[in-house]
């Protein structure tokens, strides 16, 4: 969340799509129903099925699955054609004035820089801004030149009517135009629109590119780094934003630093190549101190045994020698059989992965399985026979599983990491039964024994292992609070800081400005660095109190970076540094310095005529619309059908087949064959969580099984009259890839809609039973996905998929 639970309390209008926050988020939806009852918010819904959230929306639309850029194209051209955008904010905080290459290009769905062989754009030359002799970007104030971004966003856009908007998505105009007409009131300085989204934007193909299309449209309405503003991620787990916070993606370090190439074996090579160079002149560009970060880190990692003359441990890191190792990637490995073993820590991939037979065919070729987790999972349990819902041949299958049970949150001291970026410290409520051990402890073990074989029998190259700093206290069960203060980071030198303040060795560090990159500071991760310092447990405090009556309340808990609350809230403020509104004032500078309701996310002793930009994570300082490299699909977002599409074409590009799905998504060559076409599966499914349920948890409580005992799938009253479906019928949900049954519920809740001149039918699939735990033992709904990804995080399209039904 570029904003906070409590900060949608000041939002004039909040949209919801991609979730369901009434639902899968009560507790946060809270503070839509602060923002309805004390700001007169209006809440619009607009979601494949009437939801829960919908229930109560002042303005509900439906939407096709797998089609929200196509709704969101329509939307940024709508804005830029009625002028319907906060012009001084966009201006000046944006990039829309920057001078693109000449080598960008956009033909028919594809940009510029194609491999069709490798299904790539290996060529990105063309996406970035023209420079300068100087070195810093080229613009136009005038926002005339043809190639600045303004003009090449215009143009992009221009192809997304409401009336092509309308057939893609199969929200009526007069819906769609009603929706996008209460947005742009939003342009209006002071007023702020949020964007609230979920799993329901993540999973797909195009997953990532939807969320920059919101993002391209609060930028133009001036609603990001404002109060009631932002573009949020509703979190599907208390710890997910931890998650990767800590780097525990495969080609991340912790503090979304990132983990060298195999080319990348020269240690100033890498740390120049990330150190991103201002692009502006007086610009503040914070990636400049990437190797602070990095070299803190490794300080953190092996002590003394990183220093200036082995490159801090530089070597010690493995390389990469493709992208990355994603989890798609992974068990596209094990189901080759490349993969001997596997440790599978918190996590249930045979329930959470696409096309649950694949993931099941691959595990079966390990030759080890080890499951850490508090309760027995279907992954646990992926070798057993179980009547029609796992269906495999125990005998055949030879891997070795081991259960390693461990304790939940609930059982030990600890820090979760919520949607909101704050980092709460939690308390141990009880016991972990039997012989459950904490995941610090287990992990810690297997270490100590790995380190001692590599002590006594060596190894070809065992100094990562070896040389590794493992301070503790108790070796075998370092404390929360240990790692808590090693994660925050401290000095390991006497040092001054950039204030001229004396920091004394082993002192806790207050904050990621003072880290340094010739030794004398360790961190684990420098954004959560003021987390744990000097002063105790910042994340532990509970003081709620608001005395600017923003709903900001810093003394509750610590929110990374730095306690600030809003992500360049600069941005809230005018050139002059001035709010936009007097009542929703954040930060602003009072003669001296920048100061407020909030943590200024500026350097605090610059005066708005230094002319330094609020984005300071990028070099140009401004925020992006044109996302020059970033993207593997290209620098502005672009409607693709989902892998299976009902209507088999995109009416963007009909003449195109390479443009109708993502050509950069994430696919594998065995995956194609397995993919369904409309005319054998003519309906689009789209899975979903439950209130009652917490993902696969909740099955084994007694009560939550009594509240929703049973799989069930829901079918529109429409479609069930034309296929003799009647509530409480079991019916057969099939796909190329598998079937699943279940209860069907007819429901008003799902309607027909009128998609590229024809009629197509939605079902939603809840996904929460299986074949353990006390709910009566259901089919995995995954059994139906396809194995694909999105083309940047490689997530799964679980959002989108065809199925057919029967009545069983």
């Amino acid at each position: 969340m570029t904003n906070t639970w409590t900060d949608i309390a000041n939002a004039n209008l909040v949209l919801v799509m991609g979730g369901n926050a009434a639902e899968a988020h009560p507790c946060g939806f809270k503070w839509v129903t602060e923002a309805k009852a004390h700001n007169k918010a209006r809440l619009i819904v607009v979601d494949p099925r009437f939801t829960r959230t919908a229930s109560v929306a002042d303005y509900y639309a439906p939407i096709r699955t797998g089609t929200d850029i196509a709704f969101m194209g329509g939307l940024i051209n709508y804005l830029l054609t009625e002028d319907k955008i906060q012009h001084e904010y966009v201006h000046n905080y944006t990039d829309v004035s920057f001078i693109v290459k000449a080598g960008y290009g956009f033909e028919d769905g594809i940009f510029s820089g194609y491999d069709v062989a490798k299904r790539a754009y290996t060529d990105r030359s063309g996406w970035g801004y023209e420079l300068g002799e100087d070195g810093f970007a080229k613009v136009d104030p005038t926002l005339q030149d043809p190639r600045c971004v303004y003009q090449l966003m215009k143009q992009h856009y221009s192809r997304y009517t409401k009336e092509l908007a309308s057939q893609i998505c199969g929200m009526p105009v007069d819906a769609m135009q009603k929706i996008w007409e209460e947005i742009a009131t939003c342009s209006t300085p002071g007023k702020t629109m949020t964007i609230l989204y979920a799993l329901g934007w993540t999973q797909h193909s195009v997953g990532s590119q939807m969320i920059r299309s919101a993002a391209m449209v609060q930028l133009l309405l001036g609603n990001v780094g404002m109060p009631g503003g932002g573009v949020n991620a509703l979190r599907g787990h208390s710890n997910i934003q931890g998650l990767t916070d800590l780097g525990l993606l495969s080609n991340s370090l912790p503090g979304y630093l990132t983990l060298p190439g195999e080319a990348e074996q020269d240690y100033n090579a890498y740390i120049v190549k990330r150190t991103q160079k201002p692009l502006r002149p007086g610009q503040l560009s914070y990636w400049q101190n990437y190797g602070k970060f990095h070299v803190s880190l490794m300080k953190a990692w092996y002590g003394a045994n990183a220093t200036a003359e082995n490159n801090w441990a530089y070597d010690y890191l493995p390389k990469l020698d493709i992208p990355q190792y994603d989890i798609l990637k992974v068990f596209d490995l094990m189901g080759q059989g490349k993969v001997n073993g596997y440790l599978c820590q918190g996590f249930n991939p045979i329930a959470a992965l696409p096309d649950k037979h694949r993931v099941t065919a691959a595990l079966a070729k390990l030759k080890w399985l080890v499951v850490m987790d508090p309760l027995a999972t279907e992954t646990s349990e992926f070798w057993r026979n179980v009547g029609p819902y796992n269906d495999v041949k125990s005998a055949d299958i030879q891997t070795e599983v081991i259960r390693l049970p461990t304790t939940c949150f609930a059982e030990e001291d600890g820090s979760l990491v919520n949607s909101s970026r704050w980092l709460q410290w939690h308390w141990k409520g009880a016991d972990g039964p039997g012989e459950a051990q904490t995941d610090i402890r287990i992990m810690s073990e297997l270490f100590q024994r790995l380190r001692q074989r590599y002590q006594t029998e060596g190894g070809k190259y065992p100094d990562p292992i070896l040389k590794l700093s493992w301070p503790y206290k108790i070796p075998d069960e370092p404390s929360p609070e240990e790692l808590a203060k090693e994660i925050n980071g401290s000095a390991t030198t006497d040092f001054t800081d950039a204030t001229g303040a004396a920091i004394k060795a082993n002192a806790q560090l207050a904050g990621f400005a003072q880290l340094k990159d010739d030794g004398s500071t360790a961190s684990g991760c420098w954004i959560f660095c003021g987390s744990w310092t000097e002063l105790g447990n910042q994340m532990a405090r509970r003081d709620n109190s608001d005395p600017y009556g923003m709903h900001q309340t810093q003394g509750w808990a610590w929110a990374w970076p730095a306690n600030r609350r809003i992500l360049y809230n600069r941005a809230s403020a005018d050139l002059q540094g001035k709010p936009w509104d007097p009542k929703k004032r954040l930060v602003w500078w009072n003669g001296k310095t920048w100061g407020g309701t909030d943590v200024p996310d500026y350097k605090a002793d610059v005066a708005p005529e230094a002319g330094m930009n609020p984005f300071i994570m990028n070099p140009e300082g401004v925020a992006r619309f044109f996302a020059v490299d970033k993207m593997n699909e290209g620098p502005f977002p672009e409607h693709y059908e989902p892998f299976e599409t009902p209507i088999g074409i995109n009416p963007l590009h009909p003449q195109n087949k390479k443009a109708t799905s993502n050509p950069a998504a994430r696919i594998f060559d065995s995956v194609w064959d397995s993919l369904g076409v409309a005319k054998d599966y003519p309906y689009a499914a789209t899975s979903y969580r439950l209130t009652e349920h917490f993902h696969f948890w909740t099955k084994h409580c007694k009560l939550n099984s009594i509240t929703q005992p049973e799989q069930f799938v829901e079918i529109g009253e429409v479609l069930a009259k034309e296929k003799g479906i009647v509530a409480g019928d079991r019916v057969r949900v099939s796909s190329k890839r598998g079937f699943i049954e279940a209860v069907a519920v007819v429901t008003k809740r799902i309607r027909p809609l009128q998609v590229n001149n024809q009629v197509v039918h939605q079902i939603g699939i809840p996904l929460h039973w299986g074949f353990t735990g006390l709910t009566r033992h259901g089919y995995l709904t995954n059994t139906l996905v396809p194995f694909l990804g999105d083309g940047n995080t490689q997530t799964p399209e679980s959002k989108s998929f065809l199925v057919n039904v029967e009545k069983v």
